[in-house]
Formats: C-alpha cells, sequence, structure tokens
C-alpha cells in the first residue's frame, strides 16, 4: 500500500494551500448603445504579459459599501467613459490567477446596461484601448469564454426587447 512520505502531511499542505488564496469581487458590464439602427457594446482592450491586445468587458474591484450594481456602473463609467443604466443581470464568471505568490479566485457580477451619456475614452490607466463593438462581433472579439456566453445571452435578451431602454 503506497504512503505519504515523511514529514508530508497531506493536511499541512492543504492547509497551506488555504492560507496562501484569496477571494475576490468584481463587477462590470456590456454596456449598449443603438447608432443608425446598429447595437454596439464597449468594450476595453488590455495588454496581456505577452503584449497582446486582449478584449473584455469593463470590471473591477468592488469597493467597501458598493453593492455590485453600483461598482459595475461605476467600472464601466471609469473604464470607458459611458455612464450606463442597469437594465438586467447576465450572470457571473469565477476564475483563478496567481498574484504575488499568492492563489486568487475571483468572482465578476456582470449587468446588462444601456448607455445613457458619456463619451468614450480610454483614460483609465489600466486600459489601453476602448472601442464600440457590433453586437454581431463579440463572440470573435472578447477574449474569455465566459465572457463570450455572457455576450451571446445579452444579445438573446435584447433580440427579445428591442427597446434596451426599458
Amino acid at each position: 500500500m503506497p504512503t505519504q512520505p515523511r514529514g508530508k502531511s497531506r493536511g499541512v499542505a492543504a492547509g497551506r494551500r488555504r492560507s496562501h488564496r484569496a477571494d475576490e469581487t468584481s463587477a462590470g458590464g456590456l454596456v449598449i448603445r443603438t447608432e443608425d439602427g446598429v447595437r454596439a457594446a464597449a468594450l476595453i482592450g488590455r495588454l496581456d504579459r505577452r503584449g497582446r491586445l486582449r478584449w473584455s468587458m469593463p470590471k473591477g474591484h468592488v469597493e467597501p459599501g458598493e453593492t455590485t450594481e453600483q461598482a459595475a456602473v461605476r467600472e464601466v463609467r471609469e473604464e470607458t467613459g459611458i455612464d450606463g443604466r442597469i437594465t438586467a443581470r447576465l450572470g457571473s464568471v469565477d476564475y483563478t490567477f496567481t498574484a504575488a505568490g499568492k492563489r486568487i479566485h475571483k468572482r465578476v457580477h456582470h449587468y446588462l446596461m444601456v448607455a445613457e451619456g458619456g463619451e468614450l475614452s480610454d483614460e483609465d490607466v489600466e486600459v489601453t484601448e476602448v472601442a464600440w463593438v457590433p453586437i454581431t462581433e463579440l463572440d470573435q472579439r472578447l477574449a474569455y469564454a465566459g465572457e463570450r456566453r455572457l455576450a451571446r445571452k445579452a444579445s438573446a435578451l435584447l433580440d427579445q426587447s428591442p427597446d434596451p431602454t426599458t
């Protein structure tokens, strides 16, 4: 019967891993405008570690005292320059990454929003580019599978309600 090497207890190793793990919550969304009959979403582009531009939905940390809805509206404004109003909950995306030697589990709550003002801007230091991307191109443009899934859900919701301001 196989045995554990001496000095290595499964419980201790598991306990160590848990102490190096953190949970984070973020919020953001897909803010939509319709111009000349074409629906488009404001996306942000960031450079990854290899210098590749990766397109995603705007999102960021929920600040103390904020709801996820308030954080989503704030983050969309900060990262795109667009003021949005939430019309529906799209769902959440969970993922894990490592930063500063710590394993981080992040849950990001996403909302569908309608653009109500502002001007597209990439002034946020975390954002390399911003763009209005037609809804029909989101599946090809978004870098992450979870966000592509939520974009398809948003498109279906918009198809059910021709007026996204409701």
